[in-house]
């Protein structure tokens, strides 16, 4: 249901830009994400850091998009999230207290190398997803951004998950019925 929520602003926004063009999106994207962080309020009483930090982004480029009437802040918000998320886990991974583990170790125990490589490889997906980003934002046409923002950047991401929850699979304890 959470994630359902946290995709529901993307899908409006690319059906608007198809539609109505990338300023009315980028409008319905600042309001639908302000009425995704109330829905979740209500639902979990509880918004998670990555979510404001996420509305902030895009009530700050998205807005600039508007006012402006320039559709190149709405393209560097996406690299600048993937940034701000790629310095977190680099901060963490420095200090030796991955994000991740902060993230997951509730629900899994697993060696603190394995932690760390995995707030590692992270690291490295957002750093390479916001240089691709900025490369397809200014080398392609916008309809070619949107179309790679919406669904390239999400098969990217589960991808990657499905390829970091393998890597965790392989390492998590082995109770000694399994042999």
């Amino acid at each position: 249901m959470k994630q359902l929520i946290e995709f529901i602003p993307l899908l409006i926004f690319f059906v608007l830009f198809k539609t109505s063009g990338i300023f009315v999106a980028t409008g319905a994207l600042i309001i639908t994400t302000a009425i995704q962080l109330i829905v979740t309020w209500f639902i979990y009483k509880k918004i998670e850091k990555m979510q404001l930090i996420t509305f902030a982004m895009v009530a700050i480029f998205g807005g600039l998009t508007l006012v402006l009437h320039d559709e190149n802040f709405i393209k560097w918000k996406v690299t600048i999230i993937y940034g701000l998320f790629a310095l977190a886990l680099l901060i963490s991974q420095i200090i030796h207290k991955p994000l991740i583990k902060s993230m997951l170790g509730k629900e899994m125990t697993l060696p603190d190398n394995v932690w760390l490589r995995i707030n590692l490889a992270w690291t490295v997906f957002f750093v390479v997803c916001a240089i691709v980003n900025i490369y397809i934002a200014f080398n392609f046409p916008l309809d070619i951004w949107v179309d790679f923002k919406v669904f390239g950047l999400l098969a990217l991401t589960l991808l990657f998950t499905f390829a970091t929850g393998g890597y965790i699979y392989r390492h998590l304890p082995k109770s000694p019925d399994d042999k």
